[in-house]
């Protein structure tokens, strides 16, 4: 349990995921892994205005993945 959550708020969380589908919590982690990729991106284009789009894409595989070479 995070230490920023309450036992209540847990326990509530819990129940939530619990009732979902399958699908349902796959399609929640992709969702919050497209979140997490656009805030990501975010922050690489307000530290590096001058890159391209593909080249933000590139750093962040690199920052993600390691080492990634370029086609």
């Amino acid at each position: 349990m995070p230490s920023d959550t309450s036992p209540e708020a847990a326990a509530i969380q819990a129940e939530i995921f619990r009732r979902m589908t399958e699908a349902e919590r796959v399609k929640m982690a992709l969702e919050m892994s497209d979140s997490m990729r656009n805030v990501a991106l975010a922050g690489l284009r307000s530290r590096h205005p001058e890159m391209t789009e593909e080249e933000l894409n590139w750093e962040l595989m690199r920052l993600m993945y390691g080492f990634v070479p370029k086609p």
